[in-house]
């Protein structure tokens, strides 16, 4: 059956093209057939024209599911609680939900029951992030510093409590909220005194 042609191939991501080369069908025929596999849950549809077999949807590590992240909008890169988390920063885990920050728009994609959510900042900063195992994701302090300013605004919530502030540099994530606004930095000096950083 064509399915287990896609799933032997070794692309995470398959775009119409790929499935139309692997299938050795035209690119329409390949779109008809995508989307026939889609409604069968053969195919999970990540974004227009472009899909993953859910067997290696269902294989994902957290570091694949942030690779994926990267892809379903670009530019992005892997913060907030989500990247906290990955260099264990903080401690409560979060569950089906991988969070980035974007320059285009703030969306949610949902793909198999997890949720992939962007959040849209200032072009100035957009910034301080790194590549890390083929996917973009905030340096530590950047992460918090985009929680910090995110809170501050009211776009975001993160519970400061269960953040391992031992693990972070105080004057790094200053350095970034100085790119914001007075709001962010009077938000992040409050922090500062309450956890006694």
């Amino acid at each position: 059956m064509n399915i287990n042609k896609l799933n032997k191939n070794e692309k995470l991501i398959l775009s119409i093209d790929d499935i139309a080369e692997i299938l050795s069908i035209s690119k329409e025929s390949a779109r008809v057939t995508a989307n026939r596999y889609a409604k069968r849950n053969l195919l999970l549809r990540l974004k227009r024209d472009f899909y993953i077999t859910p067997n290696k949807f269902e294989n994902l590590k957290e570091e694949g599911l942030f690779q994926l992240a990267n892809y379903l909008q670009v530019p992005s890169y892997v913060s907030l609680a989500s990247a906290l988390s990955y260099y264990n920063i903080y401690t409560q885990q979060l569950r089906g939900i991988i969070e980035s920050i974007a320059l285009k728009r703030t969306r949610t994609f949902v793909v198999d029951g997890i949720e992939f959510r962007f959040i849209l900042v200032k072009k100035d900063f957009y910034t301080g992030f790194l590549t890390e195992n083929n996917f973009f994701i905030a340096a530590p302090e950047k992460a918090l510093a985009d929680a910090v300013y995110l809170s501050s605004i009211g776009k975001y919530s993160l519970d400061f409590d269960a953040v391992d502030f031992s693990k972070i540099g105080k004057q790094k994530v200053s350095k970034y909220l100085k790119l914001t606004n007075k709001k962010a930095k009077t938000f992040w000096e409050n922090i500062c005194k309450r956890y006694g950083i």
